[in-house]
């Protein structure tokens, strides 16, 4: 049997875990939300961006930012968005079998956000052309080196964490161009268009356009990075909650458990003295 001042000490441990996971659950709750807002304020600047570039458009097709210039390399890009350390559950792992799963070295290139899946990917004996880490700030996120990396390629498919409610997450693949065009349907598209023959675009419109592509393709995959967080600050929430209902659980079994010792010990010792009364009278 365990001594009273060993289960003290355990219990006081116990406390301290709890008291700590109470914290990072509340951090974690914290960083949803802001990022939540930070979502919503996004959308708004998207939808305000594709009107304007609705009407200066000058291809039907989503050039990537590219211009009237062809991509650079002929294959099929993938993206995999997962978190920079291990402490994310398995859904990256879920994440990194999908995409594998697509995988065909012939026509498709890799490129991995965060360490944990690019860990991953190298434990499969999968090679990949170029590895980001995941953005530490939730705030002014630079997207731009996974955008030049984007404009190289014919089409870009995204593989991200999605957050779907505080205790459930899940993973979603996105084409970039359609998520895109997808994501401007909700806007209303203007009746005029600007034309040359009326405005001045500087230095021409095909740049004009382009920059608006860079531009909604920054937007787009800084949500889609934001949204990998959120799902990755849910799984951290829900693992703080587990852990702390499991150290709140063994708290109080220690707390009967050193109540039974007490009692335990104190009946021991009226035993002792009991005997000890019985051998007085015993002798006397």
């Amino acid at each position: 049997m365990k001594r009273l001042n060993d289960i003290t000490s355990e219990q006081q441990a116990m406390q301290s875990v709890v008291g700590l996971t109470d914290v990072f659950e509340g951090l974690a709750s914290m960083r949803i939300a802001q990022i939540k807002n930070q979502v919503l304020s996004s959308q708004s600047f998207f939808r305000e961006l594709w009107g304007i570039y609705s009407q200066v458009r000058v291809s039907p097709n989503f050039t990537y930012g590219r211009g009237l210039e062809k991509p650079e390399i002929d294959k099929d890009l993938f993206i995999a968005i997962t978190a920079e350390g291990g402490f994310s559950g398995d859904i990256d792992q879920k994440l990194i079998d999908w995409m594998l799963s697509m995988y065909d070295p012939s026509k498709h290139e890799l490129i991995i956000v965060g360490h944990h899946g690019a860990l991953q990917v190298s434990q499969a004996h999968i090679g990949f052309k170029r590895y980001f880490k995941m953005p530490l700030h939730d705030n002014n996120i630079n997207v731009m080196p996974l955008i030049n990396q984007v404009k190289r390629y014919k089409t870009t498919t995204v593989f991200y964490q999605t957050y779907v409610t505080l205790m459930v997450q899940d993973i979603k693949k996105i084409e970039l161009k359609r998520a895109i065009e997808q994501a401007s349907a909700s806007h209303k598209k203007s009746v005029g268009q600007l034309i040359s023959d009326d405005y001045i675009f500087e230095p021409s419109v095909e740049s004009v356009a382009s920059h608006l592509e860079n531009t909604m393709m920054q937007i787009t995959l800084t949500q889609t990075i934001l949204d990998s967080k959120l799902a990755q600050y849910a799984s951290r929430f829900r693992a703080m909650r587990r852990a702390n209902d499991k150290a709140s659980d063994m708290s109080s079994e220690l707390k009967r458990e050193y109540s039974h010792t007490k009692r335990f010990i104190a009946d021991e010792r009226t035993k002792e003295v009991l005997n000890g009364l019985m051998k007085m009278e015993q002798t006397s």
